[in-house]
């Protein structure tokens, strides 16, 4: 198909509504739920790991996973905005913002999708299981090294990185191409600038908050019976050893 709208915005800025709303205008939409979520996909998490272990700025057979559709936002993808721009360079630019602003989104990420980073029952999880092993290896490569420049573990660098990169795309993508856009704004600004009909169905509002905060609860479950495990392999070797003595 080829793509058409490369989104650029950082995850947790209403990426997952933007998903929904470009789907529903009839724009296959690429989003991270579907490297981890749809098996149609299996090799995906593949392909973006060697993304992420391959230098910056390189080109890749990027139809390997955009070839189903025809949009792309959220991570992994908008980490390589300029590289699918390159590739695709008659696409337009999706710039999301956090209708709240940068402090909103620094709190929601830290709480959701940083979990790679910052929750030490996934990094327990990546010694054992291939998948986690993976993803933690890929998001903090690509998404929080390449990306976010190191940034997220400082909060006022995080902040100034996030304006740093709406100043970035704005002076690199020429104006006709690039919708600045915050899904509070509705239908209007994306139909427009899409050149599409406005449906008459309600915009789609998707918090995915409480779906993430579900899988690391389960992941933290999977961690500590990864640890129950161990102990009880621990205690019966120790058992063994003191009945050969």
């Amino acid at each position: 198909m080829g793509l058409q709208i490369i989104g650029a915005g950082f995850g947790r800025t209403g990426t997952l509504s933007t998903y929904e709303a470009l789907r529903q205008l009839g724009f296959p939409c690429y989003h991270m739920f579907e490297v981890i979520e749809n098996k149609a996909n299996k090799c995906h998490l593949d392909f973006w790991l060697g993304v992420a272990n391959g230098p910056a700025g390189a080109q890749h057979d990027w139809d390997q996973v955009f070839a189903n559709y025809t949009a792309a936002v959220d991570n992994p993808a908008s980490c390589v905005w300029r590289e699918l721009l390159a590739a695709y360079p008659d696409a337009k630019v999706l710039l999301t913002l956090h209708p709240k602003g940068a402090q909103a989104w620094y709190e929601s990420t830290i709480d959701t999708i940083y979990f790679t980073v910052n929750v030490w029952q996934f990094r327990l999880l990546e010694l054992v299981a291939p998948f986690p092993r993976k993803m933690g290896a890929m998001t903090r490569k690509l998404i929080w090294g390449r990306a976010h420049k190191g940034t997220m573990a400082d909060h006022d660098k995080a902040l100034a990185f996030y304006q740093q990169h709406i100043d970035e795309v704005k002076a690199s993508v020429p104006p006709e191409k690039l919708l600045v856009y915050s899904v509070d704004q509705g239908w209007g600004p994306l139909c427009r600038f899409l050149g599409v009909p406005v449906p008459a169905t309600p915009f789609p509002n998707v918090n995915d908050r409480a779906a993430i905060k579900k899988l690391i609860a389960k992941l933290i479950r999977g961690a500590y019976a990864v640890i129950a495990v161990g102990i009880i392999l621990l205690a019966a070797l120790t058992y063994g050893a003191i009945k050969l003595l």
